[in-house]
């Protein structure tokens, strides 16, 4: 997650309270997926942005997770995302944010 992205997290956490935000990733791949949630629920493992130390504890999840998808309609998630979602490993990707979730989400 860049540094830009990282203090738009963070700004709205502090506006909105962070039990008022869901944060939705898009990665392709588990182990990106799991950094930038990682770096929004415990904080910045690199140690390079905004949210370094910060431990928001938010709560995350990957857009081809059931409780993402299911709310989205499904014309448009095809449109935006079924062509992405083919070549995905999907599994990978929902065992790594299910992880960080249980070890770093307080807002479930």
């Amino acid at each position: 997650m860049d540094l830009e992205n990282q203090k738009r997290v963070k700004d709205f956490a502090d506006q909105y309270g962070p039990e008022n935000i869901v944060v939705v990733l898009g990665a392709a791949e588990g182990e990106a997926s799991g950094l930038a949630a990682e770096t929004v629920t415990a904080g910045d493992p690199t140690f390079a942005g905004p949210l370094t130390g910060v431990q928001l504890g938010l709560t995350v999840y990957h857009v081809c997770e059931p409780e993402i998808k299911n709310e989205v309609d499904p014309t448009v998630y095809d449109e935006q995302v079924g062509m992405m979602e083919m070549v995905m490993d999907v599994d990978d990707i929902i065992s790594e944010m299910s992880s960080i979730r249980n070890e770093y989400c307080k807002y479930l």
